[in-house]
């Protein structure tokens, strides 16, 4: 429970369905945190309180900062944009939370994702929330087998309309005015993720150039922690058509622009794959692929370079494909499983 409008309609909801119910808050981040943090942890408390039920928090701060934290500063050093929501729903919320849940005797974890799943004669599959607006699967193409088996979704097919009016219904102690939610990362704050990079690793402020694919140099950077493939704002160089990032190599400390046209992808690998079901699906048909949380998909033939490593083509090129993002891949709502964008190309 994060004290939030949804993880504190599941709770009501599972207990309204008759089940045992205990609440249970991760303390995540020592300080600055939007989610999980101390004044997380106390709004979940009173919900518990108004549902009748008992409230644990767990603290989860140091497996936090080496799990997600480090690993996510390291990713902006080598020149990649890191996708930490995918490796901490994988490895805190449905690892360490569940590992405690079993301990306190729960027989599985329900939480406020918009995600459906299924149990077949082939194991657990995975779907798109209905509300197309709220789908989280993106987000959860990690999760095991093991893991699938002991959670639910209750929200699996409810709207964000429907979730608010429930909680006026039930006099919740949450939040339901708000009609936009944040999809930034809990634990950066306004001012962006470079100041917070910076904070682990101050030697990355090194300047360096700024160059367009033919290698010019266009001008300097102070750090390329600060840029991301397919950015186009505070880049710094002046042009007459805008240019976007198109490249950034940690080991000559240089960005590479160019115009949009030259930013576009026709394929990538994609590195340690996992797949749902436990095994690649047929390679013989197209599958969609999403590249980036808010990207569409784009229909693509993948080829098996091994066990962990696929390559994409897709069928139409694409813009901005950003090295260390999760490629996700469906078979139409299916989530089938998914990776991290590797080498563009």
């Amino acid at each position: 429970m994060s004290g939030g409008l949804d993880s504190s309609v599941v709770a009501s909801l599972l207990k309204d369905q008759g089940h045992e119910v205990i609440g249970l808050t991760l303390h995540l981040f020592k300080e600055g945190s939007r989610c999980c943090s101390l004044e997380d942890v106390q709004r979940a408390q009173r919900v518990c309180e108004h549902l009748g039920i008992r409230h644990y928090t767990l603290n989860a701060v140091d497996l936090f900062e080496d799990t997600i934290i480090r690993p996510f500063v390291e990713e902006y050093a080598n020149g990649r944009t890191p996708s930490p929501c995918v490796l901490c729903n994988q490895h805190i919320k449905f690892g360490i939370l569940h590992t405690r849940a079993q301990q306190l005797g729960c027989s599985h974890v329900g939480t406020g994702h918009y995600v459906r799943i299924d149990k077949q004669e082939d194991g657990w599959h995975m779907y798109r929330g209905r509300d197309a607006r709220k789908d989280q699967s993106y987000f959860l193409h990690r999760l095991s087998q093991e893991q699938l088996e002991r959670s639910l979704f209750p929200l699996e097919g409810w709207s964000k309309d429907r979730v608010r009016t429930y909680a006026q219904e039930r006099d919740l102690p949450v939040d339901v005015s708000s009609k936009s939610e944040s999809q930034d990362l809990c634990f950066i704050t306004e001012a962006g993720p470079a100041p917070f990079v910076e904070r682990y690793r101050p030697d990355l402020k090194e300047q360096g150039d700024i160059r367009d694919p033919n290698g010019a140099t266009l001008g300097a950077h102070q750090g390329i922690h600060r840029y991301t493939v397919g950015q186009r704002k505070g880049i710094g160089v002046a042009s007459t058509a805008p240019l976007y990032v198109k490249e950034i190599d940690p080991i000559t400390n240089t960005v590479f622009v160019g115009y949009r046209n030259q930013v576009q992808w026709t394929g990538c690998h994609i590195d340690d794959v996992h797949w749902i079901a436990g095994h690649a699906p047929d390679a013989s048909r197209p599958y969609s692929v999403r590249l980036r949380y808010r990207h569409g998909g784009v229909s693509s033939q993948f080829v098996a370079q091994d066990n962990k490593t696929v390559y994409v083509q897709f069928d139409e090129p694409q813009f901005a494909v950003a090295p260390g993002q999760a490629a996700v891949f469906y078979d139409g709502e299916e989530v089938l499983g998914g990776g991290w964008i590797g080498k563009n190309g």
